[in-house]
């Protein structure tokens, strides 16, 4: 799987401002729970927004495999930053495939431009991964529609501009009765919940946003009424290796981090990397996100062939962020009372590892997709 000048290039690029950029304000940005907006302007003059939309909307045009690879080097800087460059992707692609250029120029190229921030609202009280019980309804009024609900855990509820709403325009057609509108969230009738204070990736916002008779246009909805479900589970394959390649980069970080405290960290009078208790962790960390790496690589090249790589990313996503909690535990036992301690690296890693077992679909949904394709 070797990979070319431009995957390299891409990658060292997105390696340079994790280094440069992210991981120094890392600590901060958690601690204080900060929307860094300055540092996503910067990655959007990158070119590292929108990396699978075409140039000609405003992405990069690049393949998934460059999408996976961002996503790892970003995250190893931190977590929260390698998350809004993925709720970008997946809403560009949304928009990208379904809008119409009006749409295009009010939401997608504005958010490839880190001039408008999204929200991807699907999540409701009892809607989670269960989108069959969706409550939120759009009624037709006249030329336009009628919108009402609340969502809650909703990614970057607290500051984003507008959302992609997922409702029901018909009660009764069950998962062909949901469409997607086009938000923007400074509507009368639009109102936020508090924002969450989340265990880990505490810089990427989370809150509810509540409908009440919130008036839409007609040309708020995104692409054909009454295939919003569908459209929405089109993007998952391609979000789950998003969140695989993540948790690859968490798993790197908590790796690097510790082989560098083995080697000077000393007890009996000998460095730890020495024990062999410790060198069995370290290996194990290697060999984990050289596993998942290989996985979330295979999935992406699957989808970049133009085949369905649902059985592969729910693999790639279920594995790779098993292994990232289950390491970052690891190095954490590794650094000992220290690694317990705010402000160290790898006790932040342990707790942004675990959300990844839970979005974009729980491994135990990723564990039941996969039975059903080898089953089928």
């Amino acid at each position: 799987m070797e990979l070319s000048e431009t995957h390299l290039a891409l990658r060292a690029a997105a390696r340079r401002f994790a280094e440069s950029k992210i991981a120094p304000q890392a600590s901060e940005l958690d601690e204080q729970e900060r929307y860094p907006s300055e540092l996503y302007a910067e990655l959007a003059s990158l070119g590292l927004f929108g990396i699978t939309v075409p140039e000609a909307l405003g992405g990069v045009g690049a393949d998934v495999l460059s999408y996976a690879l961002v996503m790892e080097e970003l995250s190893r800087g931190y977590a929260s930053v390698a998350d809004q460059v993925g709720l970008v992707e997946l809403l560009g692609t949304l928009l990208t495939q379904h809008s119409t250029p009006a749409q295009q120029d009010l939401y997608l190229r504005p958010l490839l431009r880190a001039e408008r921030r999204c929200a991807y609202a699907l999540t409701e009280a009892e809607a989670g991964s269960d989108l069959g019980g969706l409550k939120s309804t759009a009624r037709r009024d006249g030329d336009g529609w009628v919108l009402d609900g609340a969502k809650l855990w909703i990614h970057n509820a607290p500051v984003a501009d507008f959302a992609a709403v997922l409702a029901r325009t018909d009660p009764g057609a069950a998962h062909r009765g949901m469409s997607i509108f086009l938000v923007d969230l400074d509507r009368p009738g639009v109102a936020r919940d508090r924002k969450e204070h989340k265990m880990g990736q505490r810089a990427s916002p989370v809150g509810g946003l509540h409908f009440d008779s919130v008036r839409l246009p007609g040309d708020a909805m995104l692409g054909p009424e009454g295939r919003g479900f569908h459209m929405m589970m089109s993007v998952l394959d391609k979000g789950r290796i998003g969140i695989a390649a993540l948790a690859v980069g968490i798993i790197e970080a908590a790796l690097e981090d510790s082989i560098a405290y083995a080697k000077q960290r000393r007890q009996f009078g000998q460095p730890i990397a020495d024990f062999q208790a410790v060198q069995w962790m370290i290996a194990d960390m290697a060999k984990d996100a050289h596993a998942a790496r290989l996985m979330v690589h295979h999935a992406a090249r699957v989808l970049d062939s133009g085949g369905r790589a649902t059985l592969e990313a729910s693999m790639a996503k279920c594995f790779a962020s098993d292994a990232a909690v289950a390491r970052t535990a690891d190095a954490v036992q590794i650094h000992g009372g220290s690694g317990y301690i705010r402000g160290v690296r790898v006790e932040r890693l342990f707790r942004d590892a675990k959300i990844t077992q839970i979005y974009e679909g729980t491994n135990q949904v990723q564990r039941m997709i996969m039975a059903r394709a080898l089953l089928a």
